[in-house]
């Protein structure tokens, strides 16, 4: 084959391809879709509560929630926990650092585990409070964290796992005291 023959074949090739090119855009001008003005499909939206309506349940305090979980239980919660953690004395990280005496120790100080930017930058100790903030919503307690659980929306079930995490410790942390209401349902009355 020679050059004339490879340049005429070449030719009708690209000539095909602009003229294919050119009726998509031709036929884009004259049939231009525009988007729907209304959604197709209309999402079901959050429904206001009626005039009079009885207003949300009050939340248990964490403390008093405490006060009435079951490490028992917060064991068979935990269960799937033991995919990425351990829980015995002397077990080693895997996905996740070893959970054991983790109520009181500071954040991110397992040894020799590799934690996110979002938990090393966190600061503090997991006390109650931010295991609690952080097993309900792990990605809204430290946005970047690498934990992939999707947290546990159930204060009660909360409190059981916090149970749990309690007791795997040579020497529990102590439960945070209740804060106490006064006697007869009265209003604390303020100081002068």
């Amino acid at each position: 084959m020679d050059s004339f023959e490879f340049n005429k074949i070449a030719g009708a090739v690209l000539g095909a391809l602009l003229f294919i090119m050119g009726i998509g855009i031709f036929s884009d001008a004259i049939f231009h879709r525009r988007p729907p003005a209304t959604a197709a499909y209309n999402l079901p939206a959050e429904e206001a509560a009626p005039a009079g309506a009885a207003a949300a349940a009050p939340t248990v305090p964490l403390p008093e929630l405490l006060a009435k979980a079951d490490p028992k239980r917060g064991e068979t919660l935990a269960k799937p926990c033991a995919a990425c953690h351990t829980f015995e004395k002397g077990g080693a990280d895997k996905i996740g650092p070893h959970l054991f005496g983790v109520v009181e120790r500071p954040i991110a100080s397992a040894a020799g585990f590799a934690y996110s930017d979002a938990l090393k930058t966190k600061g503090g100790n997991w006390n109650f409070d931010a295991l609690d903030h952080f097993i309900a919503n792990p990605r809204g307690y430290a946005n970047g964290t690498k934990m992939a659980y999707g947290g546990e929306k159930d204060p009660a079930r909360r409190a059981d796992i916090l149970a749990f995490l309690r007791s795997k410790a040579d020497t529990p942390a102590p439960l945070p005291a209740a804060a106490e209401a006064p006697a007869g349902g009265e209003a604390p009355k303020p100081t002068p």
